[in-house]
């Protein structure tokens, strides 16, 4: 058995519209954000007998790479068509599920997560050919309540934040394993991320730091020791970085793959595979929170919620979904082609208003979001 198994995870997403507007707007940030999505697959197959990533990609960026007009605008710079097609044939990657508009689950109206899910699990396979093993939640939000819609769509385990495991006494747990998590009947595997070594991921860091750091924070712990990092794979200079020689897959992850093939004691593994290899036992619970992300901690949801104007905000948001849940006990009732067309076109808007990144940067996305609410009621049959 290696020393150290390690699951290296990967988040890309998109707002709906926002590749576009960059493309016509700011097209160098633009081609920064199609070739981070792209030089994966470089590095992949060149290290195709031990590199294992997972990655995830919001329902809303798949629809905008997808899209022909995007394809058309970026077909100078990136392939997108191709680059999918890549994807889909690399045989070391695991892709996990979300919600397709990128919702933080806890703070969402419940009735909307069941459609959020399969949106996003059917628009995968569309994508891909192959169904997404896990999930991990946008934001990393994540409460108890979300497991039964979980297993019901088909996943196995959830990535959540380590901060938030602890045993069924309160106490923490090691975030070097996998765990159980049940609700309501329904039990799914829990694997913490590991927040300090993620925090690295994002900003940068050498292999020889990191196989020092995770030795040396896994020492007490018994086998099989997992490490879990995850972190988005398209924001911030280390992941945009045209130079490979000051990027994360350059820098680091050529010669931490060089590393591991000259004998050091790590194992890169899927998530799936390593579950069904070492089958969770202990229970725990998870405390609902997100990620730290800015100035927060992740412990509560004030990123997206902080604010009176975002509390406001999100209100507004509940109030149209329950309009649309009310109008939509008339549609059963009748045979309306037009009614039933806008009534679709209003549940759109109502799951793209719960992206999380309208909410995200205080206030100043909040224009956005009611743009799409007033569309909404504009439309409501």
């Amino acid at each position: 058995m290696p020393e150290i198994f390690h699951a290296l995870g990967l988040h890309m997403h998109q707002p709906l519209g926002n590749l576009t507007l960059l493309l016509d707007t700011n097209r160098w940030e633009a081609e920064q954000i199609l070739l981070a999505y792209e030089r994966p697959l470089h590095f992949l197959k060149r290290f195709e007998q031990r590199a294992k990533v997972h990655f995830g990609f919001s329902g809303t960026l798949l629809e905008q790479l997808t899209d022909p007009q995007i394809q058309q605008k970026s077909k100078d710079r990136v392939d997108l068509s191709a680059m999918l097609e890549g994807y889909k044939r690399l045989p070391n990657i695991e892709l996990v599920g979300m919600g397709y508009y990128h919702p933080v689950f806890p703070i969402i109206p419940k009735e909307d997560w069941e459609e959020q899910l399969w949106l996003h699990r059917d628009m995968v396979e569309k994508v891909f050919g192959k169904k997404p093993a896990g999930f991990f939640p946008p934001e990393m939000g994540f409460t108890m309540e979300m497991i039964p819609y979980l297993v019901e769509a088909g996943y196995s385990y959830a990535i959540v934040d380590s901060v938030h495991v602890r045993r069924e006494n309160g106490q923490p747990v090691s975030p070097y394993k996998v765990y159980r998590a049940e609700w309501q009947g329904k039990g799914i595997a829990i694997v913490p991320r590991e927040r300090d070594l993620s925090n690295a991921q994002q900003s940068g860091m050498d292999p020889a730091w990191f196989t020092a750091e995770i030795k040396n924070k896994t020492k007490s712990a018994p086998p099989p020791k997992l490490i879990t990092t995850w972190t988005d794979g398209e924001n911030g200079g280390w992941f945009r970085n045209l130079s490979d020689g000051a990027n994360f897959w350059g820098y680091f992850f050529a010669p931490y793959m060089e590393k591991i093939r000259l004998g050091e004691e790590i194992e890169p593994v899927l998530l799936s595979q390593f579950i069904a290899e070492y089958p969770p036992v202990e229970k725990v619970e998870v405390r609902t929170g997100a990620w730290n992300v800015g100035s927060t901690s992740g412990y509560d949801f004030s990123q997206w919620t902080g604010t009176s104007a975002q509390k406001k905000a999100l209100e507004q948001i509940y109030k149209l979904a329950a309009r649309y849940w009310e109008r939509s006990k008339s549609q059963k009732a009748t045979s309306d082609l037009e009614f039933k067309r806008k009534l679709g076109e209003v549940r759109k808007l109502v799951l793209q208003a719960e992206t999380s990144c309208y909410l995200f940067w205080g206030d100043s996305w909040l224009p956005q979001l009611y743009e799409l609410i007033e569309r909404a009621y504009r439309i409501m049959p």
